[in-house]
């Protein structure tokens, strides 16, 4: 057995990384990615005209199931 590397602490060393402000470039980043005229009401708008037409003309067996997992809480109640 090799003796322990004199080099290394015997006990546990504090670490502690402050990302903060590269939290906050990355925000700017992508502020500025989606542009002065991005509309958050609207793309949520969007969002919601997506799953009415992404849940409409269910046959029965897609209903059936549909509102199965309305019903188990996997989907929202629409």
């Amino acid at each position: 057995m090799s003796s322990p590397d004199a080099s290394l602490p015997a006990e546990p060393v504090g670490f502690d990384i402050d990302l903060t402000g590269h939290e906050m470039t990355r925000r700017a980043h992508v502020m500025a990615a989606l542009g002065d005229d991005w509309d958050p009401v609207a793309a949520l708008r969007g969002e919601e005209e997506a799953y009415d037409l992404l849940y409409s003309g269910l046959d029965e067996e897609q209903q059936r199931l549909y509102d199965a997992l309305v019903a188990a809480g996997v989907l929202p109640r629409r």
